[in-house]
C-alpha cells in the first residue's frame, strides 16, 4: 500500500511539473511549429478526400479554368460550375502533381496553421500579465481546433478551413494592433478571402462593425471602418475578380448564375438561387437556435456533429449581455470592464453568429468563430464573475465541450492510394466533333471530366442548374455544330430496382432534348478516388429526328 502511495505521489508530482512547464514561451513556440505539422498526419490518418463536393465541382472548376472549359461545357458541375476555381486550384495543384497522401498531409498542415492565429488572437487578447501567461493561450487554442466543424473538413477540399485563415488573419491584424491597427491591410486580406468564398463576407461586416466600438473619437472609428472596407474590397478584386469579369464576359453576370433576378443572364431562369433550408422557421427557433441544432445537428449540417460548447456560450453572451443592460440603467457593475480589443473581440463574434443566423444557417460556415468560441467563454466568463469563479466554470465548459465531440463525423473519406484519381476512361474517336451528357445530380459527376480529351464538350441536363429556354436552345445549338457521337454518362448498373428508376428518369430528361440512350452502345468502365471505386458507363445517344 505504501508503494502504490508513493507511486501516486510521485505521478501527481510529475504532472504538476509538466503543467507549470507548459507555461514556457519556448512550449508555445514549439507548439505553434508542431500543432500543425500534427494535423497534418491526422488528415493522414483521415484518409484521402472523398466528399460530395469533391466530386462535384473542387476537381472540375480548376480544370476547366486552366483548360478553357467555360462556356466551353455548359454546368457539368451543376450550377456551382461557376464559383470562383482560384481557391480550389490548389487541392488541384497538389493532387495533380504529387503523391496522394502527401498532398492530403500538406492540406492538412495548412489548415493546422489556424491554430497557430488563434493562438496569436489569444495573445493579443489576454492581459500580457495575467497568470498563466504562456499557458493560458496554448490550451485555450488547441480547445479551438478541437471542434467537430474544423475537424470533419480536416485535409480536404471543401475550403472552410483553408479561408478560416484570411479571417483569423485579418482578425488578428486588427486586434494585436488595435491602438495603430493596419486596417487596410486587414480589409485586404479579409477581402482575399470573401473573394475565394462569398460566405465569408459575413465575417467582413460583422469585423467591420465591431471596429466602431475600438476606442477613440466617432470619425476616427467611421474612418478606420472605411479603410478597411476598402481593403476588402481590394482582396475581393485581388480573389475573385478576374473571375467575376470573365463571367461577366461569358454569361452577363458576375456571379453567374446566382442572383439571376438581378442580371437576367439568359442561359439562367431569372431566379437568386439561395439554400435557404437550413435557417432557423421562425422567431422561436431564432432565439433557440443553438439549443435546436445542438439537440439536432442534421437541422445545420448534413454529417454527424457532436458538441455542446454553443448553447453554454449563447447563455453566457446573453447573460453578459443583460448584465451590461442593467448596468446602464442602474450604475457601475462590479466586475472590471473589457478592455477594448477584447470588446471589439466579442462584438465581432456575437454579429458573425447572428448574421450566419440570418443569411445561412449552415455548420460549417461557421469555422472561424467555431476556431474562437473557447477564447470567446473564457473572455465572456471573466466579464460576468470575479476571476477564480470565471476560471473554474470557463475552464471545466471548455473541457466539457472538447470531449463532447467525439466520435468526430466526416464528408466522406477513401483508403489512400498513389494518385488521388484515376480511371481507365473509354476512347473518344472524334472528341471535338462529340458531346457527353450528364444527366443526373446525384451522385454528381464532375470529377470524372478531366479524364476525358479537353476538346469534348459536356453538359449537365436536369440537374441542379436553373435552366431556361436559352438554355436548350444553346444545347440544340451545340448538338448541331458537332457531326460526331454523342454520349451519355451514367452510373453503370448496380441494384436492379434503383438503376431502372434512374435509367427511366435519365430517359425523361433526355427525350426533353429529343435524345434517346442506345442501351446496346454502352462502354462500361472504373474511376477511383483513392481506392474507392465508382462503375460508370458511357452510352451511344441518338440524335433527335431532323425537322
Amino acid at each position: 500500500m505504501n508503494a502504490l502511495r508513493t507511486a501516486v505521489i510521485h505521478c501527481e508530482s510529475a504532472c504538476q511539473r509538466a503543467w507549470l512547464r507548459l507555461d514556457q514561451p519556448r512550449v508555445l513556440a514549439r507548439c505553434a511549429l508542431l500543432v500543425p505539422l500534427a494535423f497534418g498526419l491526422l488528415a493522414l490518418l483521415f484518409g484521402q478526400d472523398d466528399n460530395w463536393d469533391l466530386h462535384n465541382y473542387h476537381r472540375y472548376n480548376p480544370y476547366a479554368l486552366l483548360n478553357g472549359k467555360i462556356g466551353f461545357d455548359l454546368a457539368p458541375a451543376q450550377w456551382q460550375s461557376y464559383f470562383n476555381p482560384a481557391l480550389d486550384l490548389l487541392y488541384y495543384g497538389l493532387t495533380s502533381a504529387l503523391p496522394a497522401p502527401l498532398a492530403g498531409f500538406i492540406m492538412g498542415l495548412l489548415h493546422g496553421l489556424n491554430f497557430v492565429l488563434v493562438l496569436g488572437i489569444a495573445r493579443a487578447l489576454l492581459q500580457a500579465g495575467a497568470a498563466p501567461r504562456w499557458r493560458l493561450p496554448l490550451l485555450l487554442a488547441l480547445a479551438g481546433c478541437l471542434a467537430p466543424g474544423f475537424l470533419s473538413e480536416l485535409g480536404n477540399s471543401m475550403g472552410d478551413n483553408l479561408t478560416a485563415l484570411c479571417v483569423l488573419g485579418a482578425l488578428l491584424l486588427v486586434l494585436a494592433r488595435w491602438q495603430r491597427p493596419a486596417l487596410l491591410a486587414a480589409g485586404l486580406l479579409m477581402g482575399v478571402g470573401v473573394g475565394f468564398k462569398l460566405t465569408n463576407a459575413t465575417y467582413a461586416l460583422a469585423l467591420c462593425l465591431a471596429l466602431l466600438s475600438l476606442a477613440g473619437p466617432l470619425w476616427t472609428r467611421v474612418w478606420g471602418a472605411f479603410k478597411f472596407g476598402v481593403g476588402v474590397l481590394a482582396g475581393i478584386g485581388a480573389s475573385a475578380g478576374f473571375w467575376y469579369w470573365k463571367m461577366w464576359q461569358v454569361f452577363g453576370n458576375p456571379l453567374f448564375p446566382q442572383f439571376n433576378d438581378r442580371f437576367h443572364a439568359p442561359l439562367a431562369a431569372p431566379i437568386g438561387i439561395g439554400d435557404t433550408g437550413w435557417l432557423p422557421k421562425g422567431l422561436a427557433e431564432k432565439l433557440l437556435w443553438p439549443f435546436i441544432f445542438t439537440l439536432h445537428p442534421q437541422r445545420v449540417i448534413e454529417v454527424a456533429l457532436h458538441q455542446v460548447l454553443w448553447p453554454i456560450l449563447y447563455v453566457a453572451f446573453c447573460a453578459l449581455a443583460l448584465r451590461k443592460l442593467r448596468a446602464a440603467i442602474l450604475g457601475a457593475d462590479t466586475v472590471a470592464p473589457l478592455a477594448p480589443p477584447a470588446r471589439a473581440f466579442l462584438i465581432f463574434f456575437a454579429l458573425s453568429y447572428l448574421i450566419w443566423l440570418n443569411l445561412f444557417g449552415i455548420y460549417r460556415y461557421l469555422v472561424p468563430i467555431e476556431l474562437l468560441a473557447p477564447l470567446a467563454l473564457w473572455l465572456v466568463a471573466h466579464a460576468l464573475m470575479p476571476a477564480p469563479f470565471a476560471r473554474g466554470a470557463a475552464g471545466y465548459a471548455i473541457a466539457l465541450a472538447t470531449l463532447a465531440i467525439f466520435p468526430i463525423g466526416g464528408w466522406g473519406h477513401a483508403a489512400w492510394s498513389a494518385r488521388a484519381f484515376t480511371a481507365q476512361v473509354p476512347v473518344i474517336a472524334q472528341p471535338a466533333q462529340s458531346m457527353v451528357f450528364t444527366v443526373h445530380g446525384d451522385p454528381p459527376m464532375g470529377w470524372l471530366v478531366p479524364f476525358f480529351p479537353a476538346q469534348l464538350a459536356f453538359v449537365a441536363l436536369g440537374s441542379g442548374f436553373p435552366e431556361s429556354d436559352a438554355f436548350g436552345a444553346r444545347v440544340a445549338a451545340m448538338i448541331a455544330a458537332r457531326s460526331g457521337p454523342l454520349y451519355v454518362m451514367l452510373q453503370a448498373p448496380q441494384d436492379g430496382a434503383a438503376n431502372q428508376l434512374a435509367l427511366d428518369k435519365a430517359a425523361e430528361i433526355l427525350a426533353r432534348y429529343g435524345l434517346r440512350r442506345d442501351a446496346a452502345a454502352c462502354v462500361p468502365f472504373q474511376a477511383f478516388i483513392g481506392k474507392s471505386g465508382s462503375s460508370i458507363q458511357l452510352c451511344t445517344v441518338q440524335r433527335p429526328a431532323p425537322g
